[in-house]
């Protein structure tokens, strides 16, 4: 699967601004959102951090927001903390589910810790964020992996994601595949 900028099921019509009335949860909130987990794991893994720890410093910081278009984008709040919380409640079976699905000759602690964070928490939505089409997800932490890698390491989140999403989703991404008609019997 590639990471092409197709119309994402979660999109809605506008990104929650920061300073701007409402706090919508738009498309540009979540990818805000995930920038700012995958930050926090890194933080976490670094110093030794808790969730509860990189949770208040993401609040401390504000809107942990990425500029767009001159203007800054709110991050997703509660999506931040539900995938902090869910790599640390859940960190076994996600490393487990990275683990078999990187290249045999590699492992999880040999990745970089950037990339790991990114992992994890594309491994975490997979598992936990139902609601999301798995495309996305995918689509998103290899946007992301995008700006801190090259295209070698973009392309191993792309694998190692998408390898995810086939096994823990596997009517969800066969039902994409044929065309978004459910799968045959």
């Amino acid at each position: 699967m590639t990471a092409g900028a197709e119309r994402r099921a979660d999109d809605d019509p506008g990104p929650a601004r920061a300073g701007g009335g409402g706090r919508q949860a738009g498309p540009g909130a979540r990818s805000a959102a995930r920038l700012a987990a995958v930050q926090a794991l890194y933080q976490m893994e670094l110093t030794g951090a808790t969730t509860e720890a990189a949770l208040e410093e993401f609040e401390r910081r504000g809107s942990g927001g990425i500029i767009e278009s001159d203007a800054t984008l709110a991050a997703d709040r509660a999506l931040v903390g539900r995938i902090l919380e869910g790599v640390t409640a859940s960190a076994a079976e996600i490393d487990c589910h990275v683990e078999d699905a990187l290249a045999t000759e590699w492992s999880l602690p040999r990745l970089e810790v950037l990339l790991r964070a990114i992992l994890r928490a594309g491994a975490c939505e997979l598992l936990l964020e139902a609601d999301v089409p798995a495309r996305v997800i995918v689509a998103e932490y290899v946007n992301l992996a995008h700006a801190f890698f090259g295209d070698k390491e973009t392309g191993l989140v792309n694998g190692v994601l998408d390898r995810l999403a086939r096994r823990l989703r596997l009517s969800e991404m066969e039902a994409a595949a044929d065309g978004g008609r459910a799968p045959r019997g």
